[in-house]
């Protein structure tokens, strides 16, 4: 799960640099936090680590502000999260994860990327049983020792953890660690996190592959392509894969 991790992170934040891409899509996901479980951080976890995210991408405090406000317009009543499932080239399988206040323009545009990109759309649900929904947080990599964490964080709902070396924008090897936990758990996994200290950089809820798929090097260029045109519509939020 954590070379996946990895190449996903590396992948999606290249493609992300800009922040014109990046913080209305951060700012969708503060939005949605807030509208479900109320406009105060310290009684929202989702929200919490929703604007930790924010915060580690650099995003603005009156950008964060702005974003929770308007959970309480008539707007964002009217943003619903959707997914849809599909294909990229060489079968690589897709979960695509949007926040779309128009899901007519929503699904035409993402069947559209996958045509022009030599993908498919599958009917909903298709890859129910090819993906399992998981809480997952990044943190900084702790000072302490891992296995103290992980026996800490067992009680809290942990199910997997991982450590992921990649490079920054500065060329550095930086290190993080990838946190795992059922669905279910995310609220007690991400206060075990922050009662031991932990920086959290990302936290939400992840499909993850049951199964991974090593592609060549000339197949995954063209499967990142189409990942790259679906990442960039407005509406989409992320997007999954069983990429190895």
């Amino acid at each position: 799960m954590g070379r996946a991790f990895e190449y996903r992170r590396a992948s999606k934040e290249a493609r992300w640099g800009k922040m014109s891409k990046l913080f209305p899509k951060l700012g969708k996901s503060i939005t949605m936090a807030a509208k479900e479980g109320g406009p105060d951080p310290d009684m929202n976890p989702k929200l919490r680590t929703a604007i930790a995210t924010a915060k580690a991408q650099n995003m603005p405090k009156d950008n964060i502000d702005a974003a929770i406000k308007r959970a309480s317009g008539k707007d964002a009543a009217d943003i619903k999260i959707i997914h849809y499932d599909g294909k990229a080239p060489h079968g690589a399988l897709l979960i695509i994860e949007c926040a779309s206040d128009n899901s007519t323009r929503t699904v035409a545009n993402i069947k559209s990327i996958l045509n022009k990109g030599n993908g498919e759309f599958l009917p909903n649900g298709s890859l129910t049983f090819m993906f399992s929904r998981k809480s997952v947080f990044e943190v900084e990599y702790p000072k302490r020792d891992l296995e103290a964490v992980e026996l800490d964080l067992i009680d809290y709902g942990l199910t997997e953890m991982e450590e992921n070396e990649f490079e920054n924008d500065k060329g550095e090897i930086e290190k993080t660690l990838a946190i795992y936990g059922d669905y279910e758990s995310f609220g007690t996994l991400n206060e075990g996190i922050e009662k031991l200290g932990l920086t959290i950089k990302s936290g939400n809820l992840q499909f993850v592959a049951n199964n991974f798929v090593e592609f060549a090097d000339e197949d995954l260029k063209e499967i990142e392509e189409l990942i790259e045109k679906l990442e960039d519509d407005d509406d989409v939020q992320a997007v999954y894969t069983n990429i190895k």
